[in-house]
């Protein structure tokens, strides 16, 4: 089924100048699927790099700019918050690296610049998790998810506290002690990231990622989690990072020998290859090869690229026709399947399955 939306949308990311020969019809399939999939503020910035702002139609062109003021007070709002979690853990010696979002607006990288950004991702040292959430606690965030199984999900399975939300500013905090599930497939010892991350400029203790790491986070996240339904974002975030560190000398043999060294290369594979195809996004021909050598067999890599390809296409699509909505559903399973054992899984999907009729005490 034709998806002139889907395509519209992906043509202004990947060929931003093409905007200003969109006609109204399109414009009304594009901005609301943009919206729906968190895009419009990268079209407004898109837009503006290409030249073409000018071009747009008024009432398109004042969406876009409307889209990066939100955007840009979300940046405020995130460096803000960013100062709010320095004093709390001030006295402590504990520092905290930056991720996602949080990173991209610290780090000033392009990736923040139209980007909505809903909470603050840190990433601490294990042996001191409990310390950093107590003194958050003490600062004014609660616990949200607090059922013994909720909380047993979190700790003792997963790569992060519960959420913590702040009881006046109602923002939110993840507290990460890996980038992947303890209970997952694939694991990666946090340290090592911990260890290469720099430091952010005037802002002691404060580091985000180094940029082949936070290439591979934005990839994990986006290749081994279950939500799709914007992972047209996320694609365009790896976009902006590789279109960003890619002219660095050594980047790319530094990705490669990360990638290698963490045992990535599959999910790498299918992020790339989705990149370069959907995006147009330039991706150095030594590293392609190298991680292209880590493909799943055929006939599962065929079914992979499939399903992929359809649920990025077609991220914040609201009514998803049947053949998307068996994607994202497969792709949900295969999420959970990569971060627990059979038997945990069962006992989770089942538990999920039936608080559906208890809505009043729906958990994880």
């Amino acid at each position: 089924m034709a998806d002139p939306a889907g395509a519209g949308l992906l043509r202004a990311l990947r060929e931003p100048a093409a905007m200003a020969g969109f006609e109204p019809a399109l414009w009304n399939l594009v901005l609301p699927r943009a919206r729906n999939a968190g895009l419009v503020g990268r079209l407004g910035v898109r837009a503006e790099a290409a030249g073409i702002a000018a071009a747009l139609p008024e009432r398109v062109r004042d969406m876009l700019v409307a889209a990066e003021a939100v955007a840009a007070t979300h940046d405020r709002m995130i460096r803000f918050e960013v100062g709010r979690i320095r004093r709390a853990l001030d006295g402590t010696g504990i520092g905290f690296t930056l991720l996602k979002g949080a990173a991209y607006v610290l780090g000033g990288l392009k990736a923040a610049r139209g980007r909505l950004v809903s909470d603050v991702d840190i990433l601490v040292a294990r042996e001191r998790i409990d310390e950093v959430e107590r003194r958050l606690i003490e600062h004014g965030w609660r616990q949200e998810k607090t059922s013994a199984y909720d909380q047993r999900y979190y700790r003792d399975w997963m790569h992060e506290l519960p959420p913590l939300r702040h009881r006046g500013r109602m923002t939110v905090v993840d507290v990460h002690h890996n980038i992947l599930p303890l209970t997952g497939r694939l694991r990666i010892d946090a340290a090592k990231l911990l260890a290469a991350a720099r430091p952010v400029e005037g802002l002691d203790g404060v580091t985000i990622l180094a940029p082949a790491d936070l290439v591979l986070h934005n990839v994990v996240h986006l290749f081994q989690d279950g939500d799709v339904n914007h992972g047209l974002r996320d694609l365009a975030d790896l976009d902006d990072l590789l279109r960003h560190f890619g002219p660095e000398p050594g980047f790319w043999s530094a990705l490669a020998a990360r990638t290698a060294e963490l045992g990535l290369g599959r999910p790498v594979n299918y992020a790339l290859r989705h990149a370069a195809a959907l995006l147009g996004t330039p991706i150095d021909p030594a590293l392609r090869a190298a991680v292209g050598r880590t493909a799943a067999p055929p006939p599962i890599d065929r079914l992979m690229q499939a399903l992929l390809g359809r649920a990025l296409a077609r991220s914040g699509q609201p009514a998803p026709d049947l053949p998307t909505r068996l994607a994202r559903e497969a792709l949900y399973l295969r999420s959970h399947w990569l971060r627990m054992p059979p038997v945990m899984l069962a006992g989770h999907l089942a538990r999920k399955g039936a608080m559906q009729f208890l809505p009043e005490r729906q958990g994880v």
